[in-house]
């Protein structure tokens, strides 16, 4: 007999990624209406994802990196047990917004000390991401294009990107990522905060 999703409770990574979405407000001393309105994410939202009743989306999660002063990758780091200086491939965090087309695989092995990181980014056919700022002002990003075409929004200047080309650029503003062909993207990101 199949098991529910519901009875199946939630998955194990949006659950402590929602108790840490929890301590991180808690630390700040915000309500949720505080953080409501710094992240222009509804309490209702807010509440469910720190109840892991929803998994977050990309979007939502790097509006809540920008309120902490954090990258993804840091946030998805600090709730994993034990920094690594190695992370084999099948050990590797994956995170997807399903709703999105997005796969993210967390490559470098996470330490909220580092500056830098590799992440490799997939987005179905059609998959179009849109974040309304930087999690930190004046990150600075590589968008190396593994496989298919990308499309990279950044200060209003469209960047068609096909299979080897590479992006940088220091994100102040929104950005945009499209799948720009008729099948699937991979790419790495390379992030380094300022």
């Amino acid at each position: 007999m199949k098991q529910d999703v519901a009875e199946a409770g939630p998955d194990p990574v949006d659950a402590r990624l929602g108790a840490r979405l929890a301590e991180l407000r808690a630390e700040q001393g915000w309500s949720l209406g505080e953080l409501a309105e710094r992240s222009g994410v509804s309490r209702s939202t807010l509440s469910r994802a720190e109840r892991a009743e929803i998994s977050p989306t990309a979007s939502l999660l790097n509006r809540l990196c920008g309120v902490y002063g954090r990258t993804m990758s840091q946030l998805l780091s600090e709730v994993e047990a034990e920094p690594a200086r190695l992370v084999r491939s099948a050990d590797q965090q994956v995170w997807q917004d399903r709703s999105a087309g997005f796969v993210r695989r967390s490559v470098s092995p996470p330490h909220a000390g580092l500056r830098g990181e590799l992440v490799e980014g997939r987005l179905s056919v059609g998959a179009d991401i849109a974040y309304d700022r930087p999690p930190v002002p004046g990150l600075e990003q590589h968008v190396w294009v593994l496989e298919g075409a990308l499309e990279v929004t950044a200060q209003d200047v469209d960047h068609h990107l096909a299979t080897g080309d590479c992006l940088r650029l220091r994100v102040w503003g929104p950005t945009r990522f499209r799948c720009a062909g008729d099948e699937a993207v991979r790419y790495v990101l390379a992030v380094v905060l300022p």
